[in-house]
């Protein structure tokens, strides 16, 4: 479960199975990361978690096919396993990054850095914790932080980074293919959630270009993302555009209406704020069929501009998390 408003029981709870934690696997307490997802409110059963430490460290091994087993041990709602990795050279030096994570359901993440998304990212490069946490700030605002499944923010969305230094090879702030390789990572695991998301039938790349700054570019996105009329006009295949300017308008940002223009792929839709001359309903509508596509949207406000990745919101959705305590 969650492990979530369960109060100084819960706090107990997981300070016992990370002492447990560190005594079976020969660390130190406050190098055990807790990690939870599920119910919120029900209490965690610490004494199940700490009989399980010892199997799990016999079990423990630096192999391929244990980092998949452990892909597959994170997932609930999930209908698949989510890993991703790069390889960059530095110093002469081979350096790896591998990730997992999961989450299909209450997708919103707000991440400064830190359904449930939960993320688990490793190097084997030489770095200090200063230098890992600014790589992953800037992997984390251009990946997690750039997708939506319905827009619901969960307690317990967690990112980690982690480097074991066994590659021998140091990265400094600023190697930009050590960078490169980690936002590569971030963006597959990210994407990944988007396209395994509860009742997902679309998956929609937003393009939000023209704003008067980045900031103003994502507030629009993240707003037509988590519209459910937008998301439900997806879901049905409907090039019903209205509803990208009423989410435009109500988004807080400063527009001209009359400057906007709107393209499904390169379908033009919208031109000057108003219905395009080019405007095809049935190529529209056809496009739309397509499990991925793109919408792009020109403010003409400034060069201020962000990609965000969401879904629809259909029916197996509302089933899904309708009966999911239940």
């Amino acid at each position: 479960n969650a492990n979530c408003a369960t109060g100084e029981a819960g706090l107990r709870a997981a300070r016992e199975v990370c002492s447990a934690a560190a005594v079976t696997f020969g660390c130190e307490t406050h190098e055990v990361f807790p990690s939870s997802t599920g119910i919120i409110g029900v209490p965690l059963p610490a004494e199940i978690l700490v009989r399980a430490l010892p199997a799990a460290r016999e079990q423990a091994r630096a192999t391929a096919a244990q980092f998949s087993a452990f892909a597959r041990a994170i997932l609930t709602t999930d209908t698949r396993p989510k890993v991703a990795a790069a390889t960059c050279m530095i110093g002469g030096k081979p350096v790896r990054i591998a990730g997992a994570c999961k989450g299909a359901g209450m997708i919103g993440p707000q991440l400064v850095p830190h359904a449930t998304m939960l993320a688990y990212v490793f190097t084997d490069a030489v770095m200090e914790p200063a230098v890992l946490d600014g790589y992953l700030r800037g992997a984390v605002e251009q990946s997690f932080n750039s997708v939506s499944i319905d827009g619901d923010t969960s307690t317990n969305d967690t990112v980690l980074l982690l480097a074991s230094g066994t590659a021998g090879a140091r990265v400094e702030a600023g190697v930009e293919a050590f960078g490169a390789a980690l936002n590569a990572v971030c963006l597959s695991l990210a994407k990944q959630i988007v396209d395994d998301g509860e009742g997902v039938t679309h998956v929609v790349e937003l393009q939000i270009e023209g704003a008067a700054s980045d900031a103003d570019a994502r507030v629009i996105a993240k707003t037509i993302a988590h519209s459910p009329l937008v998301k439900t006009a997806w879901a049905g295949n409907d090039p019903n555009w209205g509803r990208l300017m009423a989410a435009i308008g109500y988004s807080g940002v400063a527009i001209v209406p009359e400057k906007i223009g709107i393209w499904f792929g390169e379908h033009e839709i919208c031109r000057y704020g108003g219905r395009s001359p080019l405007y095809d309903e049935a190529a529209a509508h056809a496009y739309l069929k397509q499990r991925e596509f793109s919408i792009r949207i020109a403010l003409g406000m400034g060069d201020g501009n962000c990609r965000f990745w969401t879904t629809d919101l259909t029916s197996e959705y509302v089933h899904i998390n309708a009966d999911y305590s239940t």
